[in-house]
């Protein structure tokens, strides 16, 4: 029987929003029976089938041609198993646990928003979380750790809360890297609505993913299944502050049940938001990190490409010593500036600069113009 284009999308649409999250169960039987097979038992309500008698409160919510059609004009899709992007392999961890209950399992299928490949991004990603009542030093050490990997090429992965994840996206968009957000709603509903700004940033250079169909509010128990695809979609999990409790630490146990890397950053002894990393460091959960290196250091064999790793931290400018350092460093960030200028900023004589600078634009940091010399 030929089958629509369309057809068996609607059906992983359908069985999305009738599922309502993961179900190892369910993905065993379309595993064996096939996805439009089990949505058409379902739909049907037949007593005898076990699937149609424990979703037959739902059964009858079959909205998938409007949530696709919704998402598609807002630059959205779901990507499913068939799909050439789904992230294969980092799923595959799931299929390792020896002990799991049916709702932790891979998501049946993911509703994304933003034109990035799913598993373009996910190939060398860092899953980056803590806590929401993040302090100055958290967000600090956030933001240089996710900038630094975002600007050599790794896709940070978070869950858009406040605190540490929002520090950890924005350091990313900053640098002009990848980033994305796991919400526990749609991916139509900004949550927390003060981040609605930054989810559209992120779409537009990443993605924002969700297991849940549009439309799905947030609830406790969405929150602690987001964990679990954090940590799924990331080749390894950076704690950078976390409580004695904290929704965080459910975030590295996960990673750990998946056979990734698990870090975490000390903070003061006096911290309390820095408890949970300290725990995780001293009962040997985690390991023990402070910079993007560190990160690379530990989860770099499972995700990094074949070229030697300490390039991806190895700078055009680092090969830059003596003058020409010092007056390239003296250029203002933006705008043109004369000779005499870089030398009272470099504290070089004149001459120095002037032979300097041809070096400079030689090597293309520098540019002559009409109104001086600037950096390209």
């Amino acid at each position: 029987m030929n089958e629509k284009p369309d057809e068996r999308r609607l059906a992983w649409a359908y069985l999305s929003t009738v599922a309502q999250g993961a179900s190892r169960s369910l993905s065993a039987a379309i595993d064996a029976c096939g996805v439009l097979e089990v949505a058409a038992a379902i739909r049907s309500g037949s007593p005898r089938d076990e699937f149609a008698s424990r979703y037959a409160v739902r059964a009858h919510l079959d909205t998938a041609a409007d949530d696709l059609e919704r998402l598609g004009r807002v630059g959205g899709r779901l990507v499913t198993p068939d799909d050439d992007e789904w992230p294969a392999w980092q799923m595959l961890g799931f299929g390792t646990l020896d002990t799991a209950t049916d709702a932790e399992g891979p998501p049946l299928a993911l509703w994304v928003w933003g034109s990035r490949r799913l598993d373009e991004l996910a190939e060398r990603a860092v899953g980056i979380v803590g806590t929401r009542a993040a302090s100055g030093y958290g967000e600090h050490v956030t933001a240089e750790i996710s900038g630094d990997l975002a600007a050599d090429g790794w896709t940070v992965v978070s869950g858009a809360a406040f605190g540490v994840d929002a520090a950890a996206h924005r350091a990313a968009l900053g640098v002009g890297g990848a980033t994305v957000a796991i919400l526990a709603c749609g991916v139509d509903r900004a949550y927390p609505a003060a981040h609605t700004t930054m989810l559209r940033r992120i779409s537009e250079s990443g993605l924002v993913v969700s297991e849940y169909p549009p439309g799905t509010t947030p609830a406790r128990y969405r929150f602690l299944a987001r964990n679990r695809l954090i940590a799924a979609l990331s080749g390894g999990t950076v704690v950078v502050e976390a409580g004695w409790r904290s929704g965080a630490r459910n975030t590295a146990a996960w990673a750990r049940r998946l056979g990734r890397p698990v870090m975490a950053v000390p903070g003061p002894v006096t911290s309390a938001a820095s408890q949970g990393c300290h725990r995780m460091i001293r009962e040997g959960e985690a390991r023990l990190i402070g910079t993007a290196r560190d990160v690379v250091d530990e989860c770099g064999k499972l995700l990094e490409r074949d070229d030697d790793r300490d390039a991806h931290f190895t700078r055009a400018l680092d090969g830059l010593s003596g003058d020409m350092a010092m007056v390239y460093e003296a250029f203002p960030g933006t705008g043109n500036c004369s000779p005499t200028d870089l030398a009272e900023s470099a504290g070089l004589p004149a001459d120095r600069v002037r032979a300097a600078l041809p070096m400079l634009e030689l090597e293309g940091f520098v540019e002559s113009t009409d109104g001086g010399w600037r950096r390209t």
